[in-house]
């Protein structure tokens, strides 16, 4: 089953935005997968799901996530009591007895923490958590959308590499088509060499092209944690793209990149981490309880005592400025971030504006009329009206022009992918796709 490119992110808000960062590796259903490896012609939703099941990068950020889950539980418990023990005059020199005089004080301390700070310790080692949530989140779609970017680059030269084989087979048809007319005496020669050296070139360009293949069906594979690639094809709706999308509508939603939404939290999280540092200003007491055992007088008696810390000198001024220092730093940070993020969102929309211009511009333009041409030498050969140069420039034309076009199209794949990984959602979710950008190939 086929699907749209362009709406990848809607898989990765689909499979990813809505899932519990995953702690362990799970199990793919059967006959998914063979024993080598993911196996079969692969549709973007199964890969999705394969990375989402399998990508080491994501293992290790859920795994943060489980870290400081545990930090939390642990910032939320008390310090635990302190037993002391303690004999005093045991023995001496001289006349003195042995234990008759001893003192024996078992003691129980144990630390209250006043102004809240239990609470506010673990609030802020909750919103640490938080924040490794949303890094989880950020490398998800970072992930996905280069998983996304690989799929497209493999879906494009499995189409260039096709386009190379009918070059090949157009190649040796011509070959063959002049080899009989050399041998009939109505052309030179030498037009058999170009025609062979056409075909050479041909050749090179398809080997180039495997080459290229197998290198991105790797990297693609790798996005799993497979070293080998063991699917045969990709499938997915190559030739088709959408309207192009004002640049001030996709501006206005900027504030769904998952970047600036973790920006939200680390500010709750530096003004939780200033309340924490304040709440140390306030000195903490401790209660000591004693059982005393004299055995001089044969009698048992009880002892309680407090600490209470004098806060003269060190009342955490410099913590507690530390603190709100760095609160009013996250600020400045976020203003930085959201003025990068608009800058790489105009470039990337560049990028689009760009790729979609050159795409509509070869589809209704450059290659009906390379077509016609092209066509048109080919008939005009077989009747002589033509030299073998000009077969092989129109035919030349006509390839470079389908080329062209079929990285056209996998560039504005890749600058969909990357809008909609800035604007945290799907380009069509939201916007129609015109007449006349049907998902034909051309000349189908």
């Amino acid at each position: 089953m086929n699907i749209m490119l362009r709406g990848a992110v809607s898989l990765v808000l689909a499979f990813g935005l809505f899932l519990q960062p995953a702690g362990a590796q799970t199990q793919t259903g059967a006959g998914s997968e063979s024993k080598a490896g993911l196996a079969g012609d692969l549709t973007f939703e199964r890969v999705i799901a394969e990375v989402l099941l399998k990508s080491p990068e994501l293992r290790a950020f859920s795994l943060e996530v489980r870290a400081r889950e545990a930090a939390t539980l642990q910032a939320g418990l008390w310090d635990n009591p302190q037993l002391q023990v303690q004999s005093e005059d045991i023995a001496g020199t001289g006349n003195w007895p042995s234990y008759s005089n001893t003192q024996t004080t078992v003691q129980i301390n144990q630390w209250i923490r006043l102004g809240g700070k239990i609470a506010k310790r673990e609030r802020v080692a909750g919103l640490s958590r938080d924040l490794a949530e949303w890094d989880y989140e950020i490398q998800r779609m970072n992930v996905l959308t280069r998983t996304g970017q690989a799929f497209v680059d493999v879906l494009r030269l499995q189409e260039q590499k096709q386009l190379a084989e009918d070059l090949l087979g157009l190649a040796r048809s011509n070959f063959d088509t002049i080899s009989s007319r050399v041998e009939s005496g109505k052309v030179s020669p030498i037009e058999e060499v170009k025609a062979k050296v056409a075909m050479a070139k041909t050749k090179m360009h398809r080997e180039n092209f495997s080459r290229q293949l197998e290198s991105a069906r790797r990297r693609l594979s790798s996005n799993w944690g497979e070293r080998k690639a063991y699917f045969a094809r990709v499938q997915g709706d190559f030739y088709s793209i959408t309207s192009l999308t004002p640049y001030d509508a996709l501006l206005d939603r900027l504030e769904k990149n998952p970047v600036l939404g973790r920006w939200a939290t680390e500010m709750t999280h530096r003004q939780a981490n200033a309340d924490y540092e304040e709440s140390k200003a306030i000195p903490d007491i401790q209660f000591q309880g004693a059982y005393r055992r004299k055995e001089e007088q044969g009698v048992d008696t009880l002892v309680l005592g407090l600490t209470i810390p004098l806060n003269i000198f060190d009342r955490n001024q410099g913590g507690i400025a530390e603190a709100f220092h760095r609160r009013e730093k996250a600020q400045a940070e976020r203003q930085a971030v959201e003025l990068r993020l608009q800058s790489v969102l105009a470039e990337t929309y560049n990028r689009l504006a760009v790729a979609h211009q050159q795409v509509t511009a070869l589809k209704s333009e450059v290659l009906p009329g390379a077509q016609t041409a092209f066509d048109a030498v080919q008939e005009g050969y077989r009747f002589g009206k033509f030299g073998l140069l000009d077969v092989l420039d129109s035919q030349r034309t006509l390839f470079e022009s389908r080329s062209l076009y079929l990285q056209a199209l996998g560039d504005y794949h890749k600058a969909v992918l990357d809008i909609e990984r800035l604007i945290g959602e799907p380009l069509s979710s939201w916007i129609t796709e015109p007449k006349g950008m049907g998902r034909e190939a051309p000349g189908e």
